[in-house]
């Protein structure tokens, strides 16, 4: 039985893929296929429905304008991290929108929830999800700091693969997600020498 290609095989197929659509456009479909729901997902939990179709749709058009200038030895060199950098860059256009979003859901009390509800969602750090004081510290973090914070938590990115997203050294990487986290502690008021 077939499970789940490793990482690295992953990665690997990804580079190729890539390659070939430079002289076959429709081979890029299948990097569009594989990543699309993530990069929206990734989207949505930053600015909301209304504009994570707009962002993870440029996500890919860009890319595929940009196919050939891809360069596998800058950054992590995986096609995801590119993505996700993206994406990323095209959320700082909406900053305003992700900021006004987490202040008004600090405005909303939270939810119960519907235990009768069909679907389980995995339990992650969405905007969907997040309500009170962790929006409203979530807000006021420096973007930078929150750029790292959610690439891990709503991206699913390790360090490195943060580091060539972002095109930042892999310990600006560390310290300023070690920074996010305090700030989230001391805003929520959990102890920090809690373990993470």
């Amino acid at each position: 039985m077939n499970g789940p290609a490793p990482p690295e095989a992953e990665a690997a197929d990804d580079l190729a893929v890539l390659a070939a659509s430079r002289a076959n456009p429709d081979r890029f479909v299948a990097l569009f296929d594989r990543y699309y729901p993530q990069i929206h997902r990734y989207a949505r939990s930053r600015l909301g429905a209304e504009v994570a179709d707009d962002v993870a749709s440029e996500t890919f058009l860009i890319a595929f304008r940009r196919r050939a200038e891809f360069d596998p030895g800058v950054g992590a060199g995986l096609v995801r991290s590119w993505l996700y950098g993206i994406a990323t860059n095209l959320v700082h256009r909406h900053r305003r929108t992700e900021e006004r979003r987490y202040r008004a859901l600090a405005r909303v009390p939270d939810m119960p929830d519907d235990p009768g509800h069909d679907e389980r969602v995995v339990v992650r750090l969405s905007a969907e999800l997040i309500r009170g004081e962790l929006a409203a510290a979530l807000a006021a973090l420096p973007a930078r700091d929150r750029d790292v914070l959610l690439l891990m938590a709503l991206g699913g990115l390790d360090h490195h693969e943060i580091a060539g997203t972002l095109d930042i050294p892999y310990g600006t990487v560390c310290s300023r997600l070690n920074r996010a986290r305090r700030k989230l502690r001391a805003a929520l008021g959990v102890d920090p020498t809690e373990a993470d």
